[in-house]
């Protein structure tokens, strides 16, 4: 990563003993891990809550006690010494569809990465760096497999679809002619992505579920060891050192190339809403905190996964996918330019109720959490209830005032106008708060509304 280094994680204590391989996957050896200094995850229960699968629910939070404790060996029980090893989060899977595999596809890719005349090309008026021609590919497959050129057309389009292989200007899938195309390790975007260790992962991909679900667990855990109880403060610096967070950065290579585009629009929502998440912890953590107005924008414009063959940042995330490729506020372009292949996995229709569960480090921001596809609309619900409760409205009732969140005010195309807005957050507020909130809409008198400020304090 040009000009910046990530800190090397060291564990402080005794456990199990971590070896990886060049290519970043780890086995583990030794005894059990023993740490119980981590905050325990209890969700505030202010609320009534829902019973559901992500992190907004009890049965969830003391399923991850359990599990965590399992795993840790933090559960003051004596573990018998033939007892099967515990899973490790973000490794170990219920099913085989978990395992690492091969991509059956990669003894050609191996080949053509060796074969093929990479170099830089003149195209529309621009040199375009490191590419081949799609006809010189159809030849070099021929000759390597003694097939037919339609068979070998079959392939490029399959290493295409796998995202091996991408046109330089993302214009087509593949074609056999002067159209030019290039490795997905090639394209300039990728070497900037912080799940990208300067080559692409060639295990066959997972599931984009499956991922996501690996990912909500690893981060699970995260919080319920250095998160305070209420999770509205998040010790970063612990989290650097913790060996939740180094399997978590050998976990996001597993988003290189995976299938985004086969999810329903409840996993769309839960995984980008849960990857959002994790990035800016991983982004608070090798990138630091940002000072001004200048450096939330590198923060959420410059800090990217490759994710099935794309680079998202934070705003393409945001602003992009999960608003529909509106425009973030203050700019005036939209994430996507027209023709770019991630709009078709935008969100067709924006759920207001996202922003309560977009949490972007600050002080202001809705508490961290991450979501299960099955019971996404009930856990924003909550979402939107906890973070009204805890200060996102206050009504005044004698001078005819409610104060509101400024998140509703930069974002007012996805709320609508400002008295739909009150009516509409009604049925999130507490009993006191909705009963002030209802004298004031039906006497008849005016209504004032303020925007509170936005403390860009980190949340730590």
């Amino acid at each position: 990563m040009q000009g910046l280094r990530c800190r090397p994680i060291v564990l402080q204590r005794p456990g199990p003993q971590i070896h990886g391989d060049q290519r970043g996957r780890l086995s583990v050896s030794g005894e059990g891990a023993d740490r119980t200094d981590g905050k325990r995850f209890r969700p505030p229960d202010l609320l009534q809550r829902e019973a559901f699968g992500g992190t907004g629910g009890p049965q969830f939070a003391e399923k991850q006690r359990r599990i965590r404790s399992e795993a840790l060996g933090d559960g003051g029980e004596e573990v018998p010494g033939d007892r099967p090893r515990a899973p490790l989060y973000g490794f170990d899977d219920d099913d085989d569809s978990g395992k690492e595999r091969t991509d059956v596809m990669i003894g050609i890719v191996r080949v053509l990465r060796q074969r093929l005349p990479i170099q830089d090309r003149l195209m529309k008026m621009k040199i375009v760096k490191n590419c081949f021609a799609g006809r010189e590919m159809v030849e070099a497959i021929i000759q390597h497999l003694d097939c037919g050129r339609k068979k070998a057309v079959e392939i490029g389009k399959e290493l295409a679809r796998k995202h091996f292989i991408h046109h330089v200007f993302r214009e087509n899938d593949f074609e056999d002619g002067n159209h030019y195309y290039r490795f997905l390790e090639h394209d300039p975007a990728i070497p900037r992505c912080y799940n990208f260790r300067e080559y692409t992962n060639d295990d066959e991909p997972k599931p984009a579920s499956l991922v996501g679900q690996r990912l909500t667990k690893i981060m699970s855990a995260i919080l319920e060891a250095y998160a305070s109880n209420d999770l509205r403060y998040v010790d970063y610096n612990r989290i650097s050192s913790s060996e939740e967070f180094r399997r978590y950065v050998n976990l996001v290579q597993d988003l290189h190339r995976v299938d985004v585009f086969a999810l329903s629009t409840d996993e769309k929502t839960a995984f980008f809403l849960n990857l959002y998440n994790a990035m800016v912890v991983h982004a608070v953590i090798r990138v630091g905190q940002p000072g001004g107005a200048i450096d939330r924008k590198a923060f959420f414009n410059d800090f990217q996964y490759v994710v099935g063959g794309y680079a998202y940042n934070l705003n393409t995330i945001k602003n992009g996918i999960l608003r529909n490729n509106r425009r973030q506020p203050y700019s005036l372009i939209k994430p996507f330019y027209a023709g770019d292949k991630r709009l078709e996995v935008a969100l067709q229709n924006v759920n207001p109720l996202i922003h309560f569960g977009i949490c972007n480090s600050a002080r202001s921001s809705p508490t961290i959490r991450f979501f299960s596809a099955k019971g996404i609309e009930a856990e924003l619900r909550y979402a939107a209830r906890e973070f009204f409760h805890d200060g996102g409205v206050e009504v005044d009732l004698e001078k005819r005032t409610v104060h509101l969140t400024r998140i509703i005010k930069w974002y007012s195309i996805d709320f609508g106008q400002e008295k739909e807005v009150l009516k509409w957050i009604l049925s999130y507020l507490d009993a006191t708060k909705a009963g002030l909130l209802t004298h004031l809409l039906n006497d008849g008198g005016p209504i004032n509304i303020f925007y509170q400020n936005y403390d860009w304090s980190l949340n730590t």
